[in-house]
């Protein structure tokens, strides 16, 4: 644990008067937080499937059984994000981004030797080695997938949103538009870094520079909140009289609160399915388009103008989240998903090949400005963590269960529109009570 003398001081200003700097820090933050999201690809699924075939490999797992470690460790991971969020309230943003870093970093390292490991316990207990990478490799998924995506993703997301008030959603679009663009070329770089190193080296470097670089780096210029360097959001000097008893100005409702508003669950569900179909759609790309007659290279393809729809649209969107309230945008989030199932539906012609490419593009630009937008607007900042934590652990649940529920469909009726079908269900559900929820909280920063 920290020491009380150490913590206050992560807590603080230190080491140097963020206050003084020549720019509005606001933007130093905007910087790191951006930063935040892209060190968090290791532990996010585009990260770690391109480690798939070299752990098979290592470990003597089956492609299935590979897969059921993830689900396991990914669904394991869900279960402490609301927790984790409630220790970001108590301790700030940069011991909990310096301890997800460092623990990113460390698993990294696990996963390194987790195959070594398998082996060594495996001759000790007379096992086959699959039983006993298993758990090992279950274990390695958990870490990177709570670290990486649960905990870093949502302390770099959370830290922005104090730092701004009336330009918060410009401010996260032009976030988005570099965490899109990063994680777009994320399995191009790591799988050319394992070409060039190996796996296991590649692996190392992925922790070293979270670990070390990322962590240093969070160490010196982090901060938690503008209160606490002599600022105020958006950039105005306060005097050390006004900011002592200077407060933000915004609702601040607690996670249980939250939790007994129909509106975080309506936002809550609308993300989730969102982030379960996304996921299975990624999972089971090639073999969703070769469903529908088309090749690899088209589905690999798709990803290109999908990215550019969702940048385009996160980035209008979120300029334009600044003057009017959120709830169109979630109705036509959902309408864009819906177009977006059509399309996956009726892949094998073009029209159905670009309702696709638009209606998911758009939808997952959307999300981008609702995920980050959402819950600071209707619930405030006090326990942004633990209302946001929660909304992780939903998010990441659904993201596991998008591909077993897409493979059982195929298993069960022979094509994936079954499941497909289901998820439009779930959809004109949410876009029924999207349009019809009043949401009283929703309101603009300059209003």
């Amino acid at each position: 644990m920290l020491t009380n003398k150490v913590s206050q001081a992560l807590q603080s200003d230190w080491p140097f008067a963020a206050g003084r700097s020549p720019v509005f820090y606001g933007w130093v933050i905007a910087a790191f937080s951006t930063l935040g999201f892209l060190m968090s690809i290791p532990g996010q699924t585009m990260g770690m499937a391109v480690f798939a075939e070299a752990f098979i490999e290592a470990t003597g797992l089956s492609r299935t059984q590979l897969s059921t470690a993830y689900l396991i460790g990914t669904l394991a991971s869900a279960t402490l994000l609301t927790r984790a969020g409630v220790w970001y309230d108590r301790v700030g943003a940069r011991i909990t981004i310096l301890a997800a870093s460092t623990l990113l970093a460390v698993m990294l390292v696990y996963l390194y030797l987790a195959d070594v490991l398998g082996k060594h316990i495996a001759d000790f207990l007379g096992l086959a080695l699959p039983w006993c990478t298993l758990p090992l490799m279950t274990l390695g998924y958990f870490g990177v997938r709570f670290a990486g995506q649960g905990v870093l993703t949502s302390a770099s997301r959370n830290v922005l949103l104090v730092w701004f008030e009336r330009r918060r959603g410009l401010v996260s679009g032009v976030r988005g538009v570099f965490v899109s663009l990063g994680f777009s070329i994320a399995p191009l770089v790591i799988a050319a870094l394992i070409q060039t190193v190996g796996w296991r080296d590649a692996l190392l470097w992925m922790a070293a520079a979270v670990g070390v670089g990322f962590s240093l780096l969070t160490l010196i210029f982090m901060r938690d909140h503008p209160h606490r360097c002599g600022l105020q959001p958006d950039g105005k000097q306060i005097t050390t009289a006004d900011n002592a008893r200077s407060k933000p100005s915004d609702r601040n409702a607690t996670l249980a609160e939250a939790r007994r508003n129909p509106v975080f669950w309506l936002y809550a569900m609308s993300l989730s399915i969102h982030a379960l179909f996304g996921t299975a759609l990624t999972f089971h790309i090639v073999a969703i388009f070769a469903a529908a007659g088309r090749s690899a290279d088209e589905a690999f393809g798709y990803f290109i103008p999908s990215a550019l729809v969702s940048v385009s649209t996160n980035l209008a969107a979120s300029t334009l989240a600044d003057h009017i309230r959120l709830k169109p945008l979630l109705v036509i989030m959902l309408i864009a998903f819906l177009c977006g199932a059509g399309g996956l539906l009726q892949l094998y012609t073009e029209v159905g090949y670009w309702l696709l490419v638009v209606g998911l593009g758009a939808g997952g630009g959307l999300w981008g400005v609702l995920s980050n937008l959402a819950y600071v607007r209707q619930f405030g900042t006090l326990h942004l963590g633990a209302i946001s934590g929660l909304n992780t652990s939903l998010t990441v649940s659904a993201s596991a269960i998008g591909p077993l529920l897409f493979s059982l469909g195929l298993d069960l009726f022979g094509s994936f529109d079954a499941a497909i079908y289901l998820c439009m269900v779930g959809l004109l559900l949410l876009l029924a009570c999207g349009a019809s929820m009043r949401q009283p909280l929703d309101l603009p920063p300059d209003r």
